[in-house]
């Protein structure tokens, strides 16, 4: 596939108005400290990892609640690892949208898990990298010698969001439950309006912008001068090596799940679909009409909803979902601890930083932030990097990902490098495919990311694998993992 990498500043030209906001921060970017280094020489591992089949949203998890899948992750983790309960410290799980009833989700998914009351968890939200902040919330509890055994995942549940009465309507049922008299009841009364109606409803979109992401990522590839052929032609990589992945069982990182009321066992992802550049070529623009790149198929499991409410008059919602199911789970310890176990992990979890830069304009780059300030942490160039695992939201964004990392022009006047960083490369990317194509339950992909590396690592006789994603908020991470001495992919 040819993803037409432009290397001279003069095809970036359109790039320039996008980023110019930007311009009095180039300064600061290039004196921005960086990570401190974890010093106390303790070597910690990824023992190993599972996650639930990732399923479209409406299927067979659709009965469930939410900490149900995180329970399931846990239990088939500790199966897998042949660990006791009362061995593991501590518990970190990732969600973005969250259920009001269980919104301390960790804590939830242990107690319905059979976890002692006396194991401490907690929740964490950071968009589509919330697993990854678990991961590195639980390396940080161990780097500072407060724990030993850490659970970190994730969980998302897209098949029922939390949808909210209108704020108005919310103040009016707020105020009549305050109400004393009939009188005050009555005059509540008066001030309904049929638009009090309309629900909130949860959408992919900035809160500082009011901009949903597909808009987002297709001010971002036109920038990049990204064409729909070749958004097109990743999205159609990313569901063939997965298929190939799939039927050549890599995916040992997945458990079944006997879900009740479900007649077949969950046994894989159901998103996977290899299509035709034809049949690609054929959809419509989701978002920008009717010149915009972005469609259903180069986008990880989007749909775009809209509901017609008439109450008296018409109300017209529409919004944007990314619909998938899953949840995920790893265990995370020092290296001596997994030996006194006896336990054979997968890999080590070397460093990691995080970076956030304008959520407008830049909000889906946190790769090409992330990637170079990693790679210079550690003292490493992209010929080291044997396996690249990175989050795909939308293809139009990771080939604007590569082609940042491989302009001269933006590596310089944002990344505050001396030249560009280059292409990594690609026969190294995503191998197994991706978000696009496997699935994206916001929180738990990350933990998929850091599996499918340690996983690939074995697969592939590598050495060195690179994590990144980007996340809401214009904010990203980047990890480095590197395959543990015996490690299998089983």
């Amino acid at each position: 596939m040819n993803f037409r990498i432009i290397q001279s500043k003069t095809n970036y030209l359109s790039a320039t108005s996008l980023f110019r906001r930007l311009e009095h921060r180039q300064l600061a970017t290039q004196v921005a400290a960086q990570p401190k280094r974890n010093n106390n020489g303790q070597n910690i591992v990824l023992v190993d990892g599972v996650r639930t089949p990732f399923l479209t949203s409406g299927t067979s998890y659709s009965n469930l609640m939410p900490h149900e899948l995180a329970r399931h992750s846990l239990l088939s983790l500790l199966q897998k690892s042949r660990l006791d309960k009362e061995l593991i410290d501590y518990i970190v799980y990732g969600s973005v949208i969250q259920e009001v009833k269980t919104s301390n989700i960790a804590r939830e998914a242990a107690l319905s898990a059979g976890f002692s009351d006396k194991t401490p968890a907690h929740t964490v939200t950071m968009a589509c990298i919330s697993s990854n902040a678990a991961i590195t919330t639980g390396m940080g509890l161990i780097a500072t010698n407060t724990y030993d055994v850490i659970v970190a995942g994730g969980v998302e549940f897209m098949s029922d969001v939390p949808i909210r009465h209108s704020r108005k309507m919310r103040a009016l049922m707020l105020k009549a439950n305050k109400a004393k008299s009939l009188g005050q009841r009555l005059s509540l009364l008066s001030t309904f309006r049929p638009g009090f109606l309309a629900p909130e409803l949860p959408a992919v979109a900035e809160f500082s912008s009011g901009e949903t992401m597909g808009h987002s990522a297709d001010r971002l590839a036109s920038a990049f001068n990204v064409t729909r052929r070749e958004q097109d032609d990743y999205a159609l990589r990313s569901h063939t090596l997965a298929k190939q992945a799939q039927e050549k069982g890599y995916f040992t990182d997945l458990v079944p799940f006997k879900v009740q009321g479900v007649d077949k066992v969950v046994d894989k992802d159901n998103g996977i679909r290899v299509s035709t550049p034809e049949s690609l070529a054929k959809l419509r623009p989701a978002f920008v009409k009717p010149y915009g790149t972005i469609t259903a198929a180069n986008a990880s499991f989007l749909v775009i909803i809209t509901i017609l409410h008439l109450y008296n008059c018409l109300i017209i919602i529409s919004f944007e979902l990314f619909q998938s199911d899953g949840a995920s789970a790893c265990l995370v310890m020092t290296e001596e601890k997994a030996k006194e176990l006896g336990l054979k992990p997968k890999a080590f979890l070397r460093d990691f930083l995080y970076v956030s830069q304008d959520p407008v304009n830049q909000l889906l780059l946190g790769p090409a932030y992330g990637i170079p300030k990693l790679l210079k942490k550690v003292g490493l160039g992209l010929k080291d990097i044997d396996t690249w695992e990175i989050h795909e939201a939308f293809a139009g964004q990771i080939v604007a990902n590569l082609k940042a990392l491989d302009s001269e022009w933006f590596c310089k006047t944002y990344l505050g490098l001396n030249e560009k960083v280059g292409t990594p490369d690609l026969s190294k990317w995503n191998n197994w495919g991706g978000s696009l194509s496997i699935g994206h339950p916001f929180a738990a992909t990350g933990v998929r990311l850091c599996m499918h590396t340690a996983n690939r690592l074995v697969r592939e006789d590598g050495k060195f694998g690179v994590v990144a994603a980007c996340a809401a908020g214009g904010q990203g991470v980047a990890m480095l993992i590197e395959r543990y001495p015996g490690a299998n992919a089983d």
